[in-house]
């Protein structure tokens, strides 16, 4: 059969790939393409285009974008048409995903959403359009059933994808990446934007903690010339591509930007701090539409602050020092935040191996309707 999938962030590339090997169990003839990145063309689809292309964050950079997402938009609608899929995937990435799933419902393909959009926090409206133009939607987060629940919407929850991806990773990977000293993670974000933004802040703690390495997670598609600068100012940082886990499975604490890389990092037991600084406009915009209490899932999950979020004018470097501090010579609070990390992790296990669940989930949609 024929399938076509379409992620449009770092995070969509890694579920995305999985996804595609499962698929690939269950329909040894599968014919897949995607829009994605280069883990989904490694899992065996033929890439159209890279998710880097794509990636536009906050209301002014989309604006200032938006001629080349339009004409994204027309070539992935003529690319679905002349390929013809029996199936339609789309994961997350909900501006994009959104306007193709209303264009492919009125051609008459089928369409399965996995990785629900996360509408709850913003754009709730967007339900009526899901309930029209998705036939089946697998979610990942526990309390999106009883979101769409509310809405008389029957979705299907298939576990979270990252604990799988973690216990693999754990189960195969032991090697210390730096043995001389302990490490301090950076991960500053996926978006030139956003590590502009937040980097220097980041860097500049690490004057505060000079026994420890600050190691930078670089983003996949940055080039290595782009964080040069930034870097060469400092001591006791340096700076790895392609090896966001490595680092985790070995770092004493982190500071990361909000997003998948929160729960990535919670995941791997390592006390955070959440860190989010964007452009002043787009920031003030979204703090007046977005309705969700914290910015991390780690603490939306859990439905409390079990790490700490330090948003815009509060992400300066004292407050980043202060809490990192804490982090590491806390002993109490390190016991407490394992002890969270742990029930997080059962939370998102109830529905078992994620990626297995939805191929099946597709895979008998496809063949039966």
């Amino acid at each position: 059969m024929k399938y076509y999938i379409i992620a449009g962030e770092a995070s969509g590339d890694l579920h995305g790939s999985n996804l595609i090997k499962q698929l690939h169990e269950l329909d040894q003839a599968a014919n897949i393409r995607c829009w994605g990145g280069q883990m989904m063309q490694s899992a065996g689809a033929t890439l159209v285009k890279d998710y880097k292309d794509l990636a536009f964050m906050g209301f002014v950079e989309v604006i200032m974008n938006l001629r080349t997402i339009l004409k994204n938009i027309k070539f992935c609608k003529q690319d679905i048409a002349h390929f013809k899929p029996d199936i339609l995937i789309l994961v997350d990435y909900p501006g994009f995903n959104i306007r193709i799933a209303e264009w492919a419902k009125k051609e008459g393909f089928k369409i399965v959403y996995y990785i629900s959009p996360q509408i709850w926090a913003w754009k709730e409206n967007r339900v009526h359009t899901i309930k029209k133009c998705v036939d089946k939607m697998l979610v990942i987060l526990p309390f999106e059933k009883d979101f769409y629940s509310k809405w008389e919407y029957k979705v299907e929850y298939v576990g979270h994808p990252l604990v799988e991806v973690i216990e693999n990773f754990k189960a195969t990977h032991q090697p210390p990446i730096k043995e001389q000293k302990k490490i301090i993670a950076l991960l500053p974000g996926s978006r030139k934007q956003e590590i502009t933004k937040k980097l220097p802040v980041m860097l500049e703690v690490s004057k505060a903690f000079p026994e420890y390495e600050f190691i930078v997670a670089k983003a996949p598609g940055q080039e290595d010339a782009f964080y040069e600068p930034f870097l060469t100012p400092y001591k006791n940082v340096s700076a790895l591509g392609g090896k966001t886990y490595e680092l985790l499975n070995q770092a004493t604490a982190a500071l990361v930007t909000s997003g998948t890389a929160t729960l990535e990092t919670a995941l791997f037991g390592v006390p955070e701090a959440v860190c989010y600084k964007g452009n002043s406009i787009s920031y003030q915009i979204a703090k007046r539409v977005i309705k969700v209490k914290y910015i991390s899932l780690v603490n939306l999950i859990m439905d409390k602050p079990v790490v700490k979020e330090l948003i815009q004018d509060e992400m300066t470097t004292e407050n980043c020092i202060n809490e990192l501090k804490d982090l590491l010579e806390n002993p109490d609070r390190k016991q407490k935040l394992q002890e969270e990390y742990k029930n997080l992790k059962n939370l998102l296990s109830q529905g078992g191996r994620a990626s297995s669940n939805a191929a099946k989930i597709i895979y008998d949609f496809v063949t039966v309707n």
